[in-house]
């Protein structure tokens, strides 16, 4: 055997089969992981790999740092809205710009709305179908699929026997027509799916309903920032101004009736969550309660940076809404406190990365990062770079660059956040934990896995949409009571900065932590990092040996059919990779990779 024991705790052995999955779907962005199997089928060495460049901070360099929200929304997609906030909150700290308590509601607001929109995605049509089997749907009772839909979530409607029975003939037309989509190339024969039919078709029900109501989440975005999926934002506030005696015309301020509608969608919002998402979630996790295995943490080490201030310009832990800190090593009682300005504290490091450092020895911090592409077939890497046949983890493997915090590899998410805050005693988490492991009958320890992971994010999904409820009734309060500004442009003009200033901003981004870290000379951009999410999550090796958490969390995993590992894209999506936002589309050389032309 050719086993490797790594500094975080984890026996790599890379003999036994070589399985690939590539790409990984249901994802955003470019994915590839590598595992070896054993000859019982369990998963001894994992690797994974982000494959396109990230380019985003050569770009900025140079570019008005207002301008610069509008850049790191193109990241990715998904998370348009939080790249910008992190944005325009790292610029303020570097120019010392206020915002306006209006300002931080509708920011909360957004973001709090990408987070229920993100999570609700994530479990119906990114992760569910690692669970539910659609084509099993087929053989449901739709009489005994109503009775379990009003047994598992009774306040919810749509529960008659017609109603799924209507369902599964659309369902049928569409598996018999030979055009799955979103449903092809499953492993819909694997014994993995564990479901009875009748689940399978409630589950499959829902995610036809999230997906028309997920449409009606997005229009906070659009109210707010004038478009989604990319909206306006502003550095020292918010672009949109608030007129609640305003008309109802296109192009108008927001009004009254604009803001009813938004309260509405977050009433809807709530709705749906605590009467579909959370039963559902508890319902399929009730049949996979013996999957618990895999899953694993890296040493059991969490991060989040926080976010949700209550109060304006307030970025002290005790006024984020998430809980801020770091757990080194499982150890749950002792939470460290998060610098983000100090370069002790996160480095970024560049070993098994497709990047060059002047001393490959030593990480960087962001505020000294470096974004020069360095792509290398490594000995053993077979292929080109964009037709890769098998990857060597023992050279570069990866466009994503490896952070540490303090030397450590850390795990970011809704699990992390949902950890720290419960062992910090935050009274509606641990109210949410407890009654969920109650409904399952399952111990604190069935946190650390990956049913631990999507669960803690159907929760968050249903503390977000509740927050925004909260936000609402603030800034409505505070606009009765006279205040209607939304902006603070004292410090907008160029010509009011210091030649020389940085800053750092963060969120909490719906896959984890985020930061941007910038330097700006002269009025202009001179160094740009983002360390996102998946940066963290899907980091390759480092100079010590450490392993990402997408690589800790697959070892030791069993998977019934090696050709069909199922298993892989469990764990895998229970992350919500976000590869987009950890390595950007360009290629290595700046050239043109496509021509695409759309009549």
């Amino acid at each position: 055997m050719a086993t490797l024991r790594t500094p975080n705790g984890f026996d790599l052995d890379t003999s036994g089969k070589r399985v690939v999955v590539d790409p990984v779907t249901r994802i955003e962005g470019h994915m590839r992981c590598e595992v070896n199997v054993d000859e019982d089928n369990i998963i001894r060495n994992a690797v994974s790999t982000g494959t396109m460049w990230r380019g985003l901070e050569v770009i900025l360099k140079g570019r008005d740092p207002r301008d610069a929200w509008a850049f790191t929304q193109r990241i990715c997609g998904v998370c348009t809205g939080t790249h910008a906030l992190t944005s325009v909150r790292a610029v303020e700290d570097a120019l010392g710009i206020d915002i306006p308590e209006n300002a931080n509601s509708i920011r909360n607001i957004m973001q709090l709305s990408l987070q229920v929109h993100d999570h609700l995605v994530h479990f119906y049509h990114l992760h569910a179908l690692d669970w539910v089997n659609p084509v099993n749907a087929l053989k449901a009772d739709p009489k005994a699929t109503s009775a379990l839909q009003q047994q598992v979530s009774p306040r919810h409607a749509k529960s008659s026997p017609g109603y799924f029975r209507d369902i599964q003939n659309r369902l049928k037309k569409f598996v018999e027509s030979g055009q799955l989509g979103p449903f092809k190339n499953g492993y819909w024969t694997n014994p993995a799916y564990l479901l009875p039919p009748e689940a399978d078709l409630m589950a499959v029900t829902h995610y036809l309903e999230a997906l028309d109501f997920q449409k009606e989440i997005m229009t906070t975005r659009t109210i707010f920032g004038g478009k989604d999926t990319h909206p306006n934002w502003l550095v020292g506030g918010v672009p949109c101004a608030i007129n609640i005696d305003g008309d109802q015309a296109v192009g108008a301020p927001i009004t009254m009736d604009r803001l009813n509608y938004v309260s509405s969608i977050i009433d809807r919002s709530i709705e749906f969550i605590e009467n579909v998402y959370i039963p559902d979630l508890i319902a399929i996790a009730g049949f996979y309660k013996s999957w618990l295995y895999g899953g694993g943490l890296s040493s059991q080490s969490l991060m989040s940076y926080g976010d949700i201030p209550d109060r304006a310009n307030d970025y002290s832990p005790e006024n984020l809404m998430m809980p801020r800190g770091a757990i080194v090593d499982g150890k749950l009682t002792e939470i460290h406190e998060i610098d983000l300005r100090d370069p002790d504290q996160i480095q970024e490091f560049v070993p098994h990365s497709w990047y060059a450092y002047a001393d490959e020895a030593k990480g960087l911090h962001p505020w000294d990062g470096v974004t020069e592409p360095n792509y290398a077939l490594g000995d053993n890497l077979i292929g080109t770079s964009t037709n890769i046949v098998n990857i060597d983890e023992n050279a570069k493997y990866s466009w994503i660059k490896a952070p540490r915090w303090r030397g450590h590899a850390m795990e970011v998410g809704p699990l992390a956040r949902y950890v720290i805050g419960y062992m910090q005693g935050h009274e509606e988490i641990k109210d949410q934990v407890d009654r969920t492991l109650s409904a399952l009958d399952v111990p604190i320890d069935a946190l650390f896995s990956t049913l631990g992971r999507t669960a803690a994010r159907g929760l968050e999904a249903q503390w977000a949409a509740q927050k925004q409820r909260y936000f609402m009734d603030k800034m409505i309060a505070n606009i009765k009571a006279g205040d209607s500004t939304t902006a603070n442009t004292e410090k907008f003009d160029p010509s009011t900065w210091p030649t020389e200033v940085k800053g750092v901003g963060f969120t909490e981004a719906p896959r984890g932590a985020l930061a941007h870290w910038i330097k700006i000379k002269d009025t202009r951009i001179d160094n740009y990092q983002c360390v996102v999410p998946t940066t963290w999550n899907g980091s390759p090796r480092d100079n010590d040996g450490n392993i990402g958490a997408f690589e800790a969390s697959l070892l030791n995993t069993k998977v019934e059919r090696a050709d069909e590992p199922v298993e892989i894209l469990r764990t895998l999506h229970s992350f919500d990779p976000c590869l987009a936002c950890s390595t950007h589309v360009m290629g290595p050389d700046g050239e043109e990779l496509a021509d695409i032309k759309v009549r």
